[in-house]
């Protein structure tokens, strides 16, 4: 049996009430932001195909999102971590997350997964492939009939590219005792999807929630400012 014949039967075993990918098939994945979807070709994320989104903020909140979405509703969905920045208490029940040790293993990772057709809608931050590695991913999205969307800056081989930011002044904020701004409630997010001959955007909010476990950190991930934790060594008792 091939690996990608293996792993296709160990997702079977894993979820056996999840529905199966239809492979070439043309509905797209919804996101399920409605204003989101408006603006993306058929009203979603397109099976098959690479989309590039260049992170510039709310991506992650979005993608994230996404993926509940399509594990809501009886698919499966893959977040391949690169960086290992994304906390396990962050992360609910449903998508798969993974965390590969460096960026060759996640994009080894994220080939293998597409290739595999067993998930409607894979996505890759913190390694961001480039040249024949967008060829190579590219191919097998298409092979499995994928969503693939790949967080970077390089938009070869893209069929869609998105790029979303935070409008500075669009934040609500819940007041102080003494009338001043405390903590923030919501904010607006712009996003902006483009492809050959085609250029659409749309605005809509998204709330700002507290997630007090990211100060403490599974062992392993990097802090906030991106360091590595250093592991403490215990004294052998004598």
């Amino acid at each position: 049996m091939s690996s990608t014949a293996l792993l296709r039967s160990l997702l079977e075993q894993r979820f056996p009430d999840a529905t199966p990918v239809t492979h070439r098939t043309a509905e797209p994945v919804a996101t399920g932001i409605d204003q989101l979807d408006s603006i993306l070709p058929n009203g979603g994320l397109p099976r098959g195909r690479l989309s590039v989104w260049l992170p510039q903020g709310g991506a992650t909140a979005i993608l994230r999102a996404a993926c509940l979405t399509v594990a809501s509703g009886g698919e499966r969905a893959a977040w391949i971590d690169g960086l290992g920045t994304i906390a396990g208490q962050f992360w609910q029940e449903g998508p798969i997350l993974v965390r590969p040790a460096n960026r060759k293993n996640s994009l080894r990772a994220a080939e293998e997964l597409l290739r595999c057709g067993g998930f409607s809608l894979i996505v890759l931050s913190g390694s961001e492939p480039a040249g024949t590695e967008m060829v190579r991913l590219s191919r097998a999205a298409r092979e499995g009939g994928s969503a693939f969307v790949a967080l970077t800056s390089h938009t070869s081989m893209a069929s869609i590219r998105l790029v979303s930011k935070i409008l500075p002044h669009s934040y609500s904020w819940r007041r102080s005792p003494f009338g001043e701004p405390a903590e923030a409630c919501s904010a607006t997010v712009k996003v902006r999807a483009q492809s050959l001959g085609w250029n659409k955007a749309t605005e809509f909010s998204v709330p700002v929630v507290p997630f007090d476990v990211r100060s403490a950190l599974e062992e392993g991930l990097p802090d906030r400012r991106g360091l590595k934790p250093i592991k403490s060594v215990r004294n052998p008792i004598p």
